[in-house]
Formats: C-alpha cells, structure tokens, sequence
C-alpha cells in the first residue's frame, strides 16, 4: 500500500466524513485507523501498534523527548491561560470601549486583523494566535462572524510568512534552496537571491493576500461564509449553531471592570511579542556556528522554544496584572482553569491531525504524488503550472506546507535543470504556492487548527467558509503560471493573476448583491 494510490484513501476518508458528520475529531480518528490498518494489511494488532507509535512519537522518540511538540502544546494552553487573565481583568472590555471610539464600522473592524496579520510575519503560529488575540474583542463588538475573523487571519499568517526572508518559513525555505543551488552547482545565485527573486512569482500567497483586503472592502461574503456573516449581523451569533471543537470564549461573560484598563490587555501582549522575538534571536544566536547574520539567526532559531518562553512570561505579566486588582470575581486558581479548559479542542485536534500526519508520512503518500511529477510527459514551459497544482495536492493530502516543501522543492530544481534552468526559480516558487494553497484547504492542517483556534471559531466552520476564497485565489494563480508557460514573463503573469482575482471579485460581488450567488 505504500507509495501507491492506495496511500490516497485515508486522507480521502478523513476529508469525506468531515464534509458528511462535521465531526472533525470523528473525522480524523477514522483516518488515522483507515491508514493504520493499510499499513498493516488490515491486521487489528498491527494498527494498534501504529496507531500506538503515531501517538507516543509525538512526545518520544527513541527515548528523546520531543522538545518542539511539547512547547508548543503548553504555549497553547498558556495563551489560553493569558487570554482568560485578560478578560477576567476587564482588559478585552477596555479594548472594546477603546477600539470603538476610533474604529467606528464593521469593515474597520476586519481590516484591523488583516493589517495585524502583514505586520506580524515572524512565525505563522505565532502570528494566527496574537493576531486572534487582539482583534476578537474587537470583530465581536462588531457582530463579525468569528469564521470571517479565522478567514482573515489564515489567508494572512501563512502567505505573509512565506513571502518574508526573515521569518521562520523564509529561513527555512532558503537553506533549502541554498542546498538545491549547491548540489547543481549554480554558484551564480544564492538562497536569499534566490528566493527575493522568487517573491513576485509566488503568485497564490499574493493573490491570498490582496483577497482579504478585497474580500473586506466589498464586503465580499460568499457561499457559506455569507450565512455565517449575515446571522452574525442580523442575531449577533458569531460562532454559529455547532460549538463543537470551538475554543472556549473567555470572554463572553467578562465583566466591566472598575479598574479593568488597557494595559490589562497590551501589557502581556506587548510581552508576548517582545519574548518572542528576543528568544528567537536569542536561540538564533546559541545554535549559529557559522558567521552571525539575520538570515543564519532565523536559520537556526528554535521557533517552538521562543514561543514556549514568551507564553510563560506573558501568562506571569498578566496574573500579576490580575493580582494587583482590587475587585476580582474569580480567584486566580479558578482563571488558570478557565483558561486551560478554553484551549482543551484545540490540543485535541492538533494532537489527533499529528498523528494522522504521521500515519500519512508512513504511507508515502508525498512520495507517491511527488513520483507522478517526476514521470509525467509535459512542456517543461508549463512545470510550474504542474508543481503548483501537485504541490497543492500533496499539501493538502498532508497538512503539512513544510514537509512538501521538503520533498517538492528538490524535485521542481531537479527537472528545472535538467531540462530548462531559466524554469529553476519560477518551479520552486510554484512549489511554495501550491504548499500554501494546500495548506489553507487542509482541516488536518496545523496553521488552519491554529488559525480557527486563534479565532475561537468551529474548525470545520473556518474550512469550509475559506475554501471559496482560496479556490478564487488559486483559479487567479493557476491562470497566471498558464500564462507564464505561454510569456515565459512573471510580470506578465502576476499582472494577469491580479487582474483576473480582482475583475472576479467585482464581478462576484455584483452577482451576491442582485442575489443570483
């Protein structure tokens, strides 16, 4: 079953019981069996034991602990934590009565998120939970649904961060194609060359991008993210009617506190994003033996830790700020729990997608979509019109955006030299396009847990609301990386992929408005 179309079915399964019962942990459990049971020729003990592994790998490892899972695991739980100090405070109230006086409608309201979202481009994780963190008080003051609050936020962490040298992705992906320029001995380029010229041919994370803003400007609401907007505005219910796997809202019973200020809200936040950045440089700086620079820091920084140290500080920040206040409704024991309960479904779904990724990974289902590549007959003209659409396969099939990097990238860099170098750049570029089109489409994927987390949106809900908005923008691109194969000119095609997203999204905004969509 391995490395075949066989290796196809359990995603398939998964993705078909999350359309059919919405029950996204169901749906999940059940891929993971369904592989589990092909790896093992359908022998109930053999599954246990993978499934098993699946599960004990993501914490151990042939007796090393797994540092990265498990930071990340308590930053969660201890941005839950802060956000439950915070509301019980009287600081998201604050914020709201703040916010308000400056922001004065709902499309001011959205914007605030999708700006936060190109601001904050350090780390996908970090940027889909702060920026969730600050703007909810915010969008809900506004009656924005919470799906079209995880819609901005997603389609924003990931392409920004792709599209950024000096973030985790960016450092990532350079060192990657630093070793693909280094193994066809193109000494000409290097990695960050490279990939600053590969920018403006990631045509999806741009099309992503400018798509928010549209989407926020004409109000663009389409297929079921229009139910979810207009039961918002007109009944002021942001989540929907299924709550299952939705964060926990702190907030929706805080009270407005005497003394509840803003810098109840800031104060940790501020701490959160200094103690992220400081710790990255920091850890950056610990693991470079090489010259220090800003690329080789982000090279080798430990993205899980820093986060895992600013959570903590951002926790202690704000129970102190808690401690200091003289009327509290809650003691700082009953906070603790409050917060921890409210990140519970998240920890839940990312645990269980892990392991299905695991069980994926050992079914060779990457491999196989990346073989079809490698066999296929085509003009090489069209390569990253084909890497595009593989790579949004695999993505997708995977839920991870790295691990296919990891096995697209050197694939796209082998053909394009083997066969058309001046196609090396604009191919990889495709693979990082397609990897994060896939990404937004996945419900296993761990920024798309994160971003609905962020949100406090249903999980499935965010899925399924975001999928119209990046199919548009996938269209735009795929017609772009055509129109490249027939130009072999990325000006052309990027001007012709923002062109093609923007007249579809005025002429779709006229269609919902006369009630034809």
């Amino acid at each position: 079953m391995e490395g075949t179309v066989f290796s196809l079915i359990p995603p398939l399964i998964m993705l078909f019981l999350v359309l059919v019962t919405r029950k996204v942990l169901l749906s999940l459990g059940a891929g993971i069996i369904a592989g589990a049971l092909f790896m093992e020729g359908f022998n109930p003990a053999g599954a246990l034991n993978v499934i098993w592994i699946s599960f004990s790998e993501i914490f151990v490892v042939e007796g090393e602990i797994q540092t990265g899972s498990l930071y990340l695991l308590f930053f969660l739980l201890f941005l839950g934590i802060m956000g439950a100090f915070m509301s019980e405070s009287g600081g998201t109230v604050a914020f709201g009565h703040w916010a308000s006086s400056r922001v004065k409608t709902r499309k001011g309201a959205q914007f605030v998120p999708a700006i936060l979202g190109l601001i904050i481009f350090i780390d996908d994780y970090f940027n889909s939970l702060a920026v969730g963190q600050v703007s909810r008080p915010l969008t809900d003051r506004y009656s924005v649904s919470r799906a079209k609050l995880a819609y901005i936020i997603d389609s924003t962490s990931a392409p920004v961060t792709v599209l950024s040298p000096v973030s985790s992705w960016g450092a990532y992906i350079i060192g990657l194609i630093g070793s693909i320029l280094a193994t066809h001995q193109l000494s000409s380029l290097g990695g960050l060359e490279a990939f600053i010229q590969m920018i403006p041919m990631n045509f999806y994370a741009v099309a992503a991008l400018l798509l928010v803003f549209l989407s926020v400007y004409f109000k663009l609401d389409m297929g079921p993210m229009k139910i979810h907007e207009n039961r918002a505005e007109q009944t002021g219910a942001l989540i929907g009617f299924s709550r299952e796997n939705v964060q926990e809202d702190v907030t929706k019973d805080a009270v407005d506190q005497n003394d509840g200020r803003l810098h109840h809200l800031f104060t940790p936040i501020v701490v959160l994003l200094t103690g992220t950045v400081i710790t990255m440089i920091w850890t950056g700086i610990s693991n470079t033996s090489d010259p220090i620079t800003v690329l080789s820091i982000f090279s080798n920084t430990d993205v899980n830790l820093s986060l895992f140290v600013a959570g903590l500080l951002s926790v202690l920040t704000a129970m102190l700020l808690y401690i200091r206040q003289k009327q509290r409704k809650m003691s700082v024991h009953q906070v603790l729990m409050s917060g921890i309960r409210s990140m519970m479904p998240a920890i839940y779904i990312l645990i269980f997608a892990w392991m299905l990724g695991t069980v994926i990974g050992l079914l060779e289902t990457g491999e196989y979509l990346a073989g079809l590549v490698q066999s296929a007959d085509f003009n090489v003209s069209f390569l990253p019109l084909i890497i595009f659409v593989i790579s949004g396969i695999m993505a997708f099939a995977t839920g991870t955006s790295w691990g296919t990097f990891g096995m697209m990238l050197p694939i796209a860099g082998d053909i394009a030299v083997n066969t058309e170098v001046s196609m090396l750049l604009p191919s990889m570029a495709a693979v990082l396009a397609g990897s994060v089109f896939g990404d937004h489409c996945s419900p296993i994927s761990d920024t798309t847990i994160l971003s609905s987390t962020g949100a406090g949106a249903n999980h499935i809900d965010h899925v399924l609301t975001q999928l119209p908005y990046a199919l548009l923008s996938a269209i735009s691109a795929l017609i772009g990386y055509a129109i490249l194969g027939w130009t072999a000119s990325w000006v052309i095609a990027l001007a012709a992929t923002l062109i093609i997203l923007s007249g579809s999204v005025i002429l779709l905004n006229r269609l919902i408005k006369s009630a034809i969509l």
